[in-house]
């Protein structure tokens, strides 16, 4: 999980940085372990994707998202460009939408 592929750098006021965050710990192909918040898990053609927010950085980072039977969480690499792209682009209208709303309520 060495690979990563970043979205949204942090250089806005959208409440990612919510200290209410779950969080959840990565542990990458190096062993290097990197706390994230659990910005959401989406859904694009039938997969689910999920959204994180490393504690310690301020870009977001996107994954597949599996759960098994058990509960546990296996994550995976989206190595397609054009299916990251597509993750991607879902995921910033579905922040968008909820930023809007958060405008909103305020």
């Amino acid at each position: 999980m060495s690979e990563e592929k970043h979205i949204h750098d942090h250089d806005c006021d959208c409440g990612c940085e919510d200290d209410e965050l779950e969080t959840m710990t990565l542990t990458l192909d190096d062993d290097t372990e990197v706390e994230c918040g659990i910005l959401g898990v989406f859904d694009v053609d039938d997969k689910s994707y999920i959204a994180l927010l490393p504690l310690e950085d301020e870009t977001v980072l996107i994954y597949e998202y599996n759960e098994n039977e058990n509960g546990e969480v296996d994550l995976g690499l989206i190595e397609d460009d054009d299916v990251f792209e597509q993750v991607t682009n879902t995921f910033y209208e579905l922040w968008d939408d909820g930023s809007e709303e958060e405008d909103e309520d305020e």
